[in-house]
């Protein structure tokens, strides 16, 4: 809403402006031009001066967003009506037939912009319609001179309603840009303090381990691979759209490591940002599960497709399988990293997660998530 608002101030200075030019075009009709055509000048003047303070006075109110209520705009159209229609006890008759200009001329369309500006088109054409049919009442049989007031005033609150939300649109998503580039920034900032510091230590870790030996070793080699992907995260970091999604590959690519193969496909695959991260969670879920259970060497694949509504993610390990029961007996227990942490997961986002294993044969575990509102669709495990 303040987006909206530091937005729309522009227009609102620009309705103020729009305001006392009407006023001043205004008195000139009534002091100079249409001056023969008014049966009561004196009451002429008053209505000028009672036009001049209410445009001080709105001026000023439209001049702080929080008074921009409802109320007010409503009493700026009920005054304007009523202005417009006291032509009829100020002007001859005959003035009005022949097209003469009211009392308020083109200051009237005031209330209609300021409709359109705070609530849209549709707002600004209602207050359009509204005004012209108190100018109908005026003219009476003269309707093509109604029906040219009509159409200028439709046209000033549609199109002014319509300016109003593309400024706003563009605001908002200029704001974004603003922060994605904030995020950036500080992302390279972190990306180079980590560069400095982790990576470093890793590294050193990995080399020592790797002098040394033995145990050792097989430290020194999962902290080079800890290195690698953390590398790779910092520095393809998922940087989010200005329609607020992600691509899942800059996600999932820099889990790819000497067990862990990654395939995904060339073009992007764009999430929403929250559902991408959920999805990448669920994934190295699954792949701590074949650490846990399968070792440390066990090699999984991860293959990531983008179907038409539908995002798929297979892991698949080359362990010793799952016994078949042996998940509904872990979440018996208590155990719930495969309930929770991935089936939970995916069934929270409206997708759902297949576990298929065959003892010997390794375990495959397939995650969909579909594209915008959907049911949960989770599946029981399959067979062992």
């Amino acid at each position: 809403m303040r987006r909206g608002r530091q937005s729309a101030e522009p227009l609102w200075r620009a309705i103020a402006v729009f305001r006392f030019a009407g006023l001043g075009y205004a008195v000139l009709l009534t002091a100079v031009i249409n001056r023969a055509d008014y049966s009561r000048l004196d009451w002429a003047w008053a209505v000028i001066a009672v036009m001049t303070a209410w445009t001080v006075g709105t001026t000023m109110a439209y001049a702080r967003p929080e008074q921009r209520t409802r109320l007010l705009l409503t009493a700026d159209l009920a005054v304007t009506a009523g202005l417009l229609l006291s032509t009829a006890a100020l002007q001859y008759p005959s003035a009005l037939q022949h097209g003469v200009m009211p009392v308020t001329g083109i200051w009237v369309a005031g209330p209609v912009l300021a409709w359109a500006v705070q609530y849209g088109r549709r707002a600004g054409a209602i207050a359009a319609l509204i005004l012209s049919g108190c100018d109908f009442l005026l003219r009476g049989e003269a309707i093509t001179v109604a029906l040219n007031g009509l159409v200028l005033l439709l046209l000033a609150g549609v199109v002014v309603g319509h300016l109003a939300r593309l400024a706003a649109e563009v605001e908002t998503e200029r704001q974004h840009v603003i922060e994605v580039e904030a995020a950036s920034r500080e992302r390279d900032r972190l990306a180079r303090d980590i560069h400095d510091s982790v990576l470093q230590v890793l590294a050193m870790v990995q080399r020592r381990g790797a002098e040394a030996g033995g145990a050792a070793a097989e430290l020194g080699r999962l902290a080079g691979q800890q290195e690698a992907a953390l590398r790779s995260l910092v520095g393809t970091g998922a940087a989010a759209s200005p329609s607020g999604d992600v691509d899942l590959r800059a996600l999932v690519l820099p889990i790819q490591s000497d067990q862990v193969t990654v395939s995904a496909p060339a073009e992007s695959v764009r999430l929403e940002k929250e559902a991408a991260g959920e999805l990448t969670a669920a994934i190295r879920a699954a792949l701590d599960n074949v650490r846990r259970h399968c070792g440390e060497r066990a090699q999984a694949w991860v293959l990531v497709e983008d179907e038409p509504g539908l995002v798929t993610v297979t892991v698949r390990d080359d362990g010793p399988g799952i016994e078949e029961g042996r998940l509904a007996e872990a979440a018996a227990a208590g155990r719930l990293g495969v309930s929770h942490s991935i089936c939970g997961r995916l069934r929270d986002l409206g997708g759902g997660a297949t576990i298929r294993s065959v003892p010997g044969e390794g375990t495959e575990v397939e995650l969909h998530l579909p594209r915008g509102p959907a049911a949960p669709v989770a599946r029981a495990p399959g067979p062992g």
